[in-house]
Order: structure tokens, then sequence, then C-alpha cells
């Protein structure tokens, strides 16, 4: 290969190479000629003529993300740190806008949010910022949208992603939260306490009901046993006296007669002689006797009560 020929190839070479270049996806190429903004060119293989076209820059058209931390004061005084994310991206159509009225559009934005923010803040309690971020939100987005869109901007999305109260209050608002837990628990255990009570007392009153039944279906059972036994007694000749004690005096030694089975029973002092049944139905019928003699003296009394309260002149 002739000599001369290599220099001329690396120049040709050289041409090519400053005439074509490369646009990458998702971006755009503004293409200036002789300073002068001339097109701009998308994803893909471009031409431009060397030394009198340029490329001025390259504009990204992905979704790009920005976040801005604001520090502002709420409604009741308390200072809070607010963590804004906007995600934005130029649009298409308005490659020039984005590329040629804004020097820095990340502060453009940054100052925006500010302004919102710290408008929309003081007008809320620190409940409220937690409870309305979406509303912070919404208004940061919208007034973005507004300003951005002249400069070649879409606001695709704005999200409060943080919300920093200083930190004594933290410790405050987590110390409110746990009081108003125990409290809570204690109500619970309280009424937990007061069923198992009522439960309770509930329980003992139906025991303390058929504790009760039971002792009266045992009397009554044992009062109709010694009914019938004195009537059998009475079948054979032996008088309701007699029949009486007899019964006394049989009760009285299976009553001796259990005990003395018992190996653990503690010691009972009980009469046990031969006259202890005879004197026991002696004194029980004194003790009804007298109660009828009571009785019958009463009735006596309140008849005359009642005869003397009637007019003169009034039949009996």
């Amino acid at each position: 290969m002739n000599p001369f020929y290599i220099p001329v190839v690396i120049i040709a070479f050289i041409i090519l190479y400053k005439f074509f270049f490369v646009v990458k996806q998702q971006t755009s190429a503004v293409i200036e000629r002789f300073g002068k903004f001339s097109s701009v060119r998308n994803s893909g293989l471009q031409m431009k003529i060397p030394i009198i076209d340029s490329i001025a820059g390259r504009i990204n058209l992905k979704i790009q993300q920005l976040d801005v931390i604001v520090e502002t004061k709420t409604k009741d005084d308390v200072f809070v740190r607010l963590k804004i994310s906007v995600q934005f991206q130029v649009i298409k159509d308005k490659v020039y806008d984005a590329f040629y009225k804004l020097e820095n559009p990340h502060d453009q934005i940054t100052s925006y949010v500010f302004d919102v923010v710290r408008a929309e803040v003081p007008k809320m309690k620190l409940d409220d910022v937690f409870e309305r971020k979406d509303d912070i939100a919404i208004a940061v987005k919208s007034e973005l949208n507004e300003a951005m869109i002249n400069y070649g901007y879409d606001i695709i999305k704005t999200l409060v992603t943080d919300i920093d109260p200083d930190l004594q209050v933290k410790e405050a608002m987590n110390r409110i939260n746990a009081a108003e837990r125990e409290k809570i628990a204690a109500e619970y255990e309280a009424e937990a306490e007061r069923i198992k009570i009522v439960a309770k007392a509930r329980a003992e009153a139906e025991s303390k009901r058929l504790q009760g039944q039971g002792i009266a279906d045992q009397r009554r059972e044992i009062a109709r046993g010694l009914e019938e036994s004195v009537d059998v007694l009475n079948n054979v000749g032996i008088n309701s006296q007699e029949a009486s004690a007899l019964i006394v005096v049989t009760q009285h030694y299976d009553t001796l007669q259990s005990i003395g089975e018992e190996t653990n029973s503690n010691l009972i002092l009980l009469p046990n002689s031969p006259q202890a049944g005879s004197d026991m139905l002696n004194n029980m019928i004194a003790s009804f006797t007298a109660s009828n003699q009571i009785g019958e003296e009463m009735k006596r009394q309140n008849l005359k009560k009642g005869l003397g309260k009637k007019k003169p002149g009034t039949e009996e």
C-alpha cells in the first residue's frame, strides 16, 4: 500500500467518525449549528456535519427521582422534618424548553417543594401531618406541575416518604401511646377479674342452693322414715310414746357405733348411759308440750282482743 494513502484513510475515518454519532435509548441529543439550536435527535444512529454541527448536550428522558428534606413547624409549634420524593420526567416534545430554559432543574424543583410544604404544614397539627400526608403530597404535585410544565418537565408523582419529629416529641408520643395501651390493658384485666368474681359468686350461690335442697330432701326422707317406723311399731301394739323412745334410743346407739368406726375422728363426749335415750325423749316431749301450751295461750289472747274490738249491738 502506498504510504501516501495512509494519512488519507486516517483523515477519512476521522471524518466519518465525526459525521455519525449514536443516541442511546430514552435519551435525546440537542444539536447546535455554529452555536445556534438546530435540531433534537432521538435514539439511534444519527448524522451531523463535522465542524459545523455540534452536540450541545444530551437530555435524559427516563423518570427521575429527587428527594427533598424540608424542616418546618406545625400548628402546635412542633418542629418536624419531612422527606418529599418527587418523580419527574422530561416531556419528549419539549426537550428544547427543558434544555434551554432551566439551568438547574433540581434546584428549581427543590425551591417549589420548600415553598409548598412550608405553606401547608404550619396549618396542621402534628397528628394531622401524619394523617394527611397524602394531602401534602397532592398539594406539592399540583404546584410543581403548574410551574414545571412550562419548562418541559412533567411531575409524575410526589410522595411524603418520611415524617420525623423532634426526638423529645417522639419520646413523649411513645410515652402517651404506652400509657394509653396500659390503660386499655388495665380495663381489660379489671373486666376479666369482675367476670371471674361474678362467676364465682354465681357458682357459690348455686352450690348453696343445691346444698340446701339436698339437706331439705334428706330431712324430708328422715321424717318419712320415722313416720313409717312409728306406724310399724303401732301395728304391733306399741304406742306412739314407746315407739318414739325406741327410735331415739336406736338412733343414739347407731350414732355411737358410727363414731367408733371412724379411726381419724376427734374425741367427742356423748351421753352413753341406758337412760340417755329416755332423757332425750322426755326433754323433747316436754319442749313440744310447752310449745303447744304457749301457742294455745296466744290464740286465746288474740281471740279476746278481736272480740273486744267489736261494736256494741253487733251480734256474735
